[in-house]
């Protein structure tokens, strides 16, 4: 695979950032994702702030992680969730104590500030900090000087920040409950992470890199195998965890369905359902939809009467948009891509069919 690289004159010297380092780190090729990828390779060599904005669980720690490995940063990349630590604690999380600096303080700490020298220190949901350490956080960045608490020395520290939030920061400021000079010292260089709604087409990337590191983290684990119905049932889910959810539902796949062919009942119903399927019942599944006639007429409904005996009910919207989905793809596979001809296979306007592709979400032969 060809290596890409991107050159960055920084001052005196060239910066390279291998666009391979980025890609392993966060996974998705569509429009959104790779904008983002592109912004992150930019700013990445760069000592510029970054603020990640985005939804809870859309991965902005990931985000933070390719900024630092793509800096070329020697130091650590050390994290501090500021929503998870509390008010009364976080301050000398972040600037260290010294011996009896107060009860408990059996000895000198450094702080999550000093560990982040020579690397990137990332503050996520930064919206969470307090207003009074807001302003110890913005002298900081103001001086590069710390001093610990209980101490009297100042020691200067050099570090990368990038922070997150998934609040508006913007409407923050106006309420009064963030800084606006901390605000603009923060967000230099702003990234968004799209929700995984908005890139519903990467579902199937992303669930194929957590089955690669959960095998890898548990190599006699049974994987579990989607189908395309299931893989279309994912894609139509709101998905309001983002990726965090997308991730609870592979778990739940390899403990409820492991070594299984997994289908779009099954992702409706024991996935997103939480139903345990019944292990000895015998799958039922729905014939593959039948071609038309040579003289264009419908097939003989009576060969699903079988299924639907066993069955009881489907989701016919689903199965209809399944045929069609199918059909679209055959018709596009048969003629190489070419949409105009496939619509033309198809008895459609090649506008109607490039909305269906877009509804669907088929790129084939979409240009991006």
């Amino acid at each position: 695979m060809t290596t890409h690289w991107i050159d960055r004159d920084l001052a005196t010297k060239s910066v390279f950032v291998p666009v391979a380092t980025i890609d392993r780190i966060i996974v998705g090729e569509t429009a959104p994702m790779r904008t983002l990828k592109r912004m992150i390779s930019a700013v990445a060599p760069s000592d510029a702030a970054v603020l990640v904005r985005g939804p809870t669980g859309a991965g902005k720690e990931l985000v933070a992680e390719a900024l630092h490995r793509a800096s070329g940063r020697l130091g650590a990349l050390v994290a501090v969730n500021c929503a998870a630590i509390p008010a009364d604690l976080l301050e000398s999380e972040l600037f260290g104590h010294e011996k009896g600096a107060f009860t408990g303080a059996e000895r000198a700490r450094p702080g999550r500030i000093e560990q982040a020298a020579g690397g990137t220190l990332f503050l996520d949901e930064i919206g969470d900090m307090p207003l009074a350490l807001q302003a110890k956080l913005l002298r900081v960045l103001e001086t590069r000087r710390i001093q610990r608490l209980g101490g009297t020395a100042e020691q200067t520290v050099d570090f990368r920040l990038v922070t997150a939030t998934h609040r508006d920061l913007a409407a923050a400021v106006e309420a009064g409950t963030f800084r606006a000079d901390l605000f603009y010292r923060i967000s230099v260089f702003p990234l968004t992470v799209p929700s995984l709604a908005e890139r519903s087409a990467d579902i199937p990337l992303i669930l194929g890199r957590l089955i690669e590191d959960y095998t890898a983290a548990n190599p006699s684990a049974e994987v579990p195998h989607f189908d395309l119905g299931a893989l279309r049932a994912l894609s139509a889910h709101p998905w309001p965890g983002n990726v965090r959810e997308l991730k609870n539902v592979l778990m739940r796949a390899f403990v409820m369905l492991p070594g299984r062919m997994v289908t779009a009942r099954h992702v409706r119903d024991n996935l997103l359902g939480m139903e345990m399927p019944c292990a000895d019942s015998a799958e039922v599944v729905l014939p593959e939809p039948p071609a038309p006639t040579a003289k264009g007429g419908l097939p003989d409904p009576t060969q699903f009467h079988d299924a639907l005996g066993k069955l009881g009910d489907i989701d016919l919207r689903g199965y209809i948009r399944d045929i069609e989905v199918a059909l679209i793809e055959a018709a596009l596979d048969t003629r190489q891509g070419n949409v105009a001809q496939a619509a033309d296979a198809l008895r459609l306007r090649r506008t109607t069919l490039i909305e269906k592709m877009k509804k669907f979400g088929i790129r084939r032969g979409l240009v991006a």
